[in-house]
């Protein structure tokens, strides 16, 4: 599988996501591939039932991307993204 993210990229934006070590709440069996996943269907323009199995269950990504959005996550992530890269 070819991510898209490289490593530096993942790194920088791994810690502000929900799911992982030390956080509360549940727990994202894979926060990159759902990431990868979500970044394949932008970057293709599909419908998510169009999403290759090999990035996981159409409707659960897009379960998890509805709940990261209501939450605040991806506002978050790029609020991060473009504050670092304006430094």
């Amino acid at each position: 599988m070819d991510y898209l993210l490289t490593d530096a990229q993942w790194a920088r934006i791994a810690p502000l996501l929900p799911g992982r070590e030390g956080t509360s709440g549940g727990r994202g069996q894979d926060n990159r591939r759902f990431v990868e996943a979500v970044l394949w269907l932008a970057r293709n323009g599909c419908r998510w039932r169009a999403l290759p199995a090999a990035w996981g269950n159409w409707h659960t990504t897009y379960t998890r991307f509805q709940r990261w959005t209501a939450s605040g996550v991806w506002a978050r992530v790029l609020a991060a993204v473009q504050q670092n890269d304006a430094l």
